[in-house]
Formats: structure tokens, sequence, C-alpha cells
């Protein structure tokens, strides 16, 4: 029998409690004692979605290597598969809205004039390509015209400053991006200001992310016909996108390094319509923070999954896989945010997720925290690690997203790329809109 205590640290930062909760709540406690009973399964897809490149017998071996005298037998495969099918994806679904949402933190990275700033956006995960997830997902046509792996779309809710998940979407991809965004509205709360890109500008959509009460700043196209209403001195001005008001922001931006400048046009909508009391200028430059979901996804697919397709070879396995990772991923934004929050005055950006990844896949390794302690550690190994390796301050990005890899759907550029660090200011000019 796998003893209770040999999780880890996993345990610290996703607790017994919490697990049994969700496990009664989803009426998936086993009715007989089993070799991997549903908790343990619980915490063994957890610690599968920190070893992503590894099957199940190989993680629940790096549960079991650092118990000298204690390691319980070994389950074979079948049996791993068997407990897994008997959990489903409920509970690790239940889980993850129990740990989901913003992180505490009492740093300023994150709000803007009070509002919480949160992002938007989408992105696409590789399922294996059996004939049960070909059922529901479907493959993508790359560039060249050759089909890849099935596709599942997530899309998700993410605090900027900690990039905690405050909430997430997914299914099939041949469902569009648009629908799992309009699904993402139930976690959408006044006092939040929501970015989103130019994919996100749809009337229908903005018009029902407006009626949650949160308020909105969304890129559009600059062509974009948006006859104004009314003119503001600073170059915007209002106009009706259906029901809704909006105020649209022209501005230049520039950004000038010892190579020279680079210059693009942006169009903003946002519903916060007051000039003095929101101004232009400061709204360009906190829409640069939408950037933070798309580090956030980079963390899930490149630095989690190490580009690796999920395990699952069924859709009800797939959707357990996922809530998993999620889940882990936000028990590792939490532990990390904890970490800089108990250094004053320190900002989370500076947190190196994957300082805190190695650190717990280490500590479960090493089957760290068998024994509970009668002192509770909020920060914990993985925060130690990440405070002992924090991160200088974020620089000024001056560079478009490159794609180097040859199987992605955009022309990859490269190999004469050029990956120097500069030195780098921001201009912005306001520009009256013309439209």
């Amino acid at each position: 029998m796998f003893a209770p205590g040999h999780i880890g640290e996993l345990t610290q930062i996703v607790p017994f409690e919490m697990v049994d909760e969700v496990l009664a709540q989803t009426g998936a406690v086993q009715r007989r004692v089993r070799l991997v009973p549903a908790r343990v399964t619980v915490y063994v897809l957890l610690a599968g979605a920190l070893f992503t490149g590894l099957g199940y017998r190989q993680i629940f071996d790096r549960l079991c290597a650092g118990l000298t005298g204690l390691a319980p037998a070994r389950p074979s495969g079948s049996a791993l598969r068997q407990s897994r099918q008997r959990l489903g994806p409920a509970p690790m679904k239940a889980l993850f809205d129990l740990v989901r949402g913003p992180a505490a933190t009492t740093a300023a990275a994150g709000w803007w004039r009070g509002l919480r700033v949160v992002a938007v956006d989408g992105t696409l995960l590789s399922v294996p390509d059996c004939p049960a997830n070909l059922a529901v997902f479907t493959r993508q046509r790359l560039g060249n015209g050759i089909s890849g792996y099935p596709q599942l779309r997530l899309a998700a809710l993410v605090a900027c400053g900690t990039r905690s998940v405050i909430g997430a979407v997914f299914g099939p991809a041949a469902t569009g991006e648009l629908e799992y965004a309009r699904r993402l509205a139930v976690d959408l709360r006044a006092g939040m200001l929501l970015l989103g890109d130019r994919n996100f500008a749809a009337t229908a959509l903005l018009n029902h992310w407006a009626a949650t009460g949160a308020d909105l700043l969304v890129r559009c196209k600059s062509g974009r016909n948006l006859p104004p209403v009314a003119r503001y001195r600073d170059g915007s001005t209002l106009a009706r996108l259906g029901a809704l008001t909006v105020r649209v922001i022209d501005a230049e931006v520039s950004i000038v390094t010892s190579r020279g400048t680079r210059t693009g046009r942006y169009r903003l909508l946002t519903t916060l319509t007051d000039p003095l009391k929101y101004p232009a200028g400061e709204l360009v430059r906190l829409y640069h923070e939408r950037w933070e979901i798309e580090t956030a996804y980079a963390e899930l697919k490149s630095t989690i999954l190490g580009g690796h397709v999920l395990r699952a070879r069924t859709p009800a396995g797939i959707e357990q896989e996922v809530w998993a990772l999620l889940t882990a991923y936000q028990a590792l934004r939490t532990a990390m945010t904890d970490a800089t929050d108990s250094v004053p005055g320190t900002d989370p950006d500076r947190a190196g997720f994957t300082t805190a990844l190695t650190a717990a896949r280490d500590q479960l390794v090493l089957a760290a925290g068998i024994i509970a302690d009668t002192v509770i550690d909020l920060v914990g190994a993985i925060g130690r690690n990440v405070l002992a390796h924090i991160l200088p301050a974020r620089r000024i990005r001056t560079k478009d997203r490159i794609v180097k890899r040859a199987i992605s759907k955009y022309n990859a550029r490269g190999p004469a790329i050029d990956r120097t660090t500069y030195k780098a200011a921001i201009n912005i000019t306001m520009l009256t809109t013309s439209t």
C-alpha cells in the first residue's frame, strides 16, 4: 500500500484534505482498498504533469525513489491505467477549481488604477493520434499541407503579474477560439480589466464580456470602420459596437535601440471612457502586459511539456490529463508567488518558472516531506530555490515572436536571428482617430 506521506512537497501545495474533499465531492472515493487508491492516483497524475516525458510506471518509480526500505509494491501499467480510468476527469477538474484564481500577493504587479489586470488568449495542444482521440479531436493542416497530430484548443484567463490561472476551458480545435473565450465570461468580474488581442475584437464577444461588469482593453485592426460619436482632446474618440460604447485609441509606438527605430501603429478599444481618469498613453503602455499570457502558455507547452504530445489515448483521459497539467502549473505559480511575497518589494516576474519546476521534480524524487514538521513552511524548498535564483528585472521587449520549429504552421525565421539584447526606449505618439 502506498503510504499517504510519500508524495513529498506536492502535499504542501495540494494538501491531502483538499484532495479528499474533491474525491468525496465527485463520488470518486474507492469502495475497497486497492494497490493504487484514488488519493494516490490524483498525486500520480499531478506528478505526471511534472514529468511529461515519462510513462506512469516511471513516474511511480520517481515518487518512490527516496523511500529506502519503505517502497510499496510496484503496480503494473495496467493497474495504473485502471486507477486513472476509475478516477475519471471530474476530480481533477474539481481540484483545479479549488486552486485556480489570482495568487495572493502584496506586490503591485497585476494592478492598474485599482483594476486587476487579466489577459485572455487561446492555444493548441497536441494529443495522441489514435482512433478514440480522432473521434473528438481533429488534425490541423500545417503550412506545407501535411496533417500533424490531432489538436485540442485551450483558452485561459490569466492574472497579469503572477501569471496564475483564473479560469480555463478546452475542447476540440474544430470549435473556434472566440467560442471558448465567450465561455470564460463566467470568470470575469467587476473590477477586472481584460486585455485581448485583435482576434477578440468581435462586437458580439465584447458585448458579452462587458455584460459581466469587467472593463476591456482589446486591440483591433487599424483599418476598422468605427464612426465616432464623440471626440476627446487627447485624440481618442467614442464609438458604438452594438449596445456597447467604447473609446477608440490610436497610437504610434516606436522602439528605439542602437540598431535603429522600429515603429508600429496600434488601435485599442476600451470601455474605460474617461480620458482624465484613464489616460490614453498609460493604456497603450498597459496593453503590453497582454504578453503575460503568452509567457504562461510558453511555460505550459515548452517548459513543462517540453514539446511533448499529451499521453492519454482517450478523450476522457485527455480531459483528466489537462486538468492535472493546469493544477500542477497553478500549484507552482502559487509557490513562486508565496516565495517572492516573502521578500517585500520583489516583483513576481522575477521568479524563475524553470527553477520552480526543477525544484518540484527534485522534491518528488527525494520523497521530501515524508515526515510532517510542526512548523508550516509557506515558502518551502521550491520557494527557497526560486529566491536563491531570483531573475533580474524584466527587460523591455524589442522583438516579435519568433518560431524556430520546422513543424510549426508559421514560417521559421532563421537561422540568421538577431538574439542580442539591446537597451531600448519606447516612445508613444497619440494619433487623432480619423474614422
